[in-house]
């Protein structure tokens, strides 16, 4: 008898276990996980501190970049790719690191079909008027033809490093045409200002995984636009480097368009 009630015991325990675990999993699925924050990365903090094999272990899609800056961060089904400052595309994996880095699990909210040619801010206001609430985070899949992409990458920094904006002042910038390809990013709420960007941050990658970096302009041809709308933030700190003594204090916004833009 006592060894039945054991077995039961048991099969209880692994019952409630596996039930433990897959709520954790969904609520994980619901949160956006954010390593540092945009203020450092805009006040010069290139030096990684989380793997890439850390950062994948909180999501499937999402963007960023890499130790000292060195590229562009494009997450895609579950596959880290590097756009580097010749806007080639590099798949990258475990030990190598990351100073900034937004990421989420993917699930479908919201679907928009679209044959109408339209330039960026044609697109965001048509996502703008789609979404539930603006107070949300939004993460974002563009998946066809666009007739126009412009995006940047940048080269890896060496110290001491310069702020953001200076970097970006003369970033390479590359242009192409009639090419299919993905858009990742996410629309982010305005009282995040200083720790994520504001509004929309995309990046792209073409088709073939050839060709990508961070969006700066578009003409669409005909796009599916999918959203994930999530209500969990999480984000980790670095615990040493630059970040310990920088000062972050200073969210100006106008620098964060001149980056972005």
């Amino acid at each position: 008898m006592l060894r039945y009630i054991r077995s039961f015991t048991l099969v209880i325990v692994t019952i409630l276990g596996l039930f433990l675990s897959n709520q954790a999993f969904s609520k994980d699925r619901e949160t956006v996980f954010q390593y540092s924050t945009l203020g450092s990365l805009m006040a010069g903090v290139y030096d990684g501190g989380i793997t890439l094999k850390e950062i994948s272990r909180h999501g499937d899609i999402g963007l960023g970049t890499f130790d000292k800056l060195n590229g562009e961060m494009v997450v895609l089904d579950g596959v880290i790719y590097q756009v580097r400052s010749d806007a080639t595309v590099h798949r990258l994996a475990g030990s190598s690191l990351s100073p900034f880095a937004c990421v989420t699990y993917f699930d479908k909210d919201i679907s928009i079909i679209s044959n109408t040619k339209m330039d960026m801010g044609a697109l965001t206001r048509l996502i703008d008027g789609r979404i539930s609430s603006p107070n949300y985070f939004y993460a974002i899949r563009i998946t066809g033809t666009f007739a126009y992409v412009k995006a940047r990458s940048v080269p890896a920094q060496t110290k001491p490093y310069r702020k953001l904006t200076e970097v970006v002042a003369n970033q390479p910038t590359f242009e192409k045409r009639d090419i299919k390809g993905t858009i990742v990013g996410f629309r982010c709420p305005p009282y995040v200002q200083g720790i994520n960007v504001p509004g929309y941050h995309l990046h792209f990658i073409s088709e073939d995984k050839s060709w990508g970096g961070h969006l700066l302009g578009l003409q669409t041809d005909s796009v599916s636009i999918e959203l994930d709308m999530t209500p969990g933030f999480t984000m980790e700190l670095p615990k040493a480097g630059d970040f310990q003594t920088t000062e972050l204090g200073n969210n100006d916004s106008e620098a964060v368009k001149k980056v972005e833009k």
